[in-house]
């Protein structure tokens, strides 16, 4: 199973996008409300969930390409990265 690691605000997205698709469902199936205003609501829920998908599965996508640069060990490997130099630090003195 692969892990998915969404930043807050993107989770509760993705949650509330679930629920407005439920909801939606849930008003077109119920006899409630009157049923014009019903379908005009509930299709509305439904079409905005069903919209706002495409950013969230863009987002999982960039999270698990991005994930794939990890190795077995956790450590970051990067194409980037190669034959990049760094400033010397305090300790790396040669003695």
């Amino acid at each position: 199973m692969k892990e998915v690691a969404l930043p807050l605000p993107m989770f509760a997205f993705t949650v509330a996008t679930r629920a407005a698709i439920g909801v939606g469902i849930g008003l077109l199936v119920s006899e409630r409300i009157a049923i014009p205003r019903r379908r005009a609501i509930g299709s509305a829920l439904v079409a905005v969930g069903a919209l706002t998908t495409v950013p969230i599965l863009m987002a999982i996508r960039r999270n698990l390409s991005s994930r794939r640069d990890l190795d077995r060990t956790g450590i970051d490997r990067s194409d980037r990265l190669i034959g990049a130099t760094r400033f010397a630090r305090k300790g790396d003195e040669i003695y």
